[in-house]
């Protein structure tokens, strides 16, 4: 803590023309107030997502749910990612666990849709791609 309080004094001295410690003392509240305004639970729970979409077939599985704009049944799911059923059992119920889809039973299978969380991951993903090109 002390090396980065040393380094924010030379910004601060920088910026400000000069630094006293007030500045320094008012400065570190101000960053202090910011990282409690996110919360460690909004932390932890928004990596849960980014983890959850961080594996190859999970964040296949999303995009599929996304575009289909419908329920799919875990054959139809099977059938575009190359995993065994445990695999694909365990994709779908991180995705669950994230919030990023949704199962239902329906009869003997089981199907899943995208959430609305899913819908704007994969939205704002797919903007700040093509915003580059």
């Amino acid at each position: 803590m002390a090396q980065a309080t040393d380094r924010l004094r030379r910004y601060l001295d920088d910026e400000l023309g000069e630094c006293r410690n007030e500045d320094v003392e008012r400065r570190l509240d101000e960053l202090s107030t910011l990282e409690a305004a996110i919360g460690t639970a909004q932390v932890d729970a928004e990596l849960d997502v980014l983890s959850a979409l961080s594996n190859d077939t999970r964040y296949t599985l999303v995009r599929v749910l996304v575009a289909a704009r419908e329920e799919l049944c875990v054959c139809e799911l099977n059938a575009v990612v190359d995993v065994t059923e445990s695999g694909l059992s365990h994709a779908l119920s991180k995705l669950v666990d994230a919030g990023l889809a949704e199962s239902r039973k329906d009869g003997r299978w089981k199907k899943y849709r995208a959430t609305n969380r899913a819908v704007a991951l994969v939205t704002v993903l797919e903007g700040s791609v093509n915003a580059d090109e």
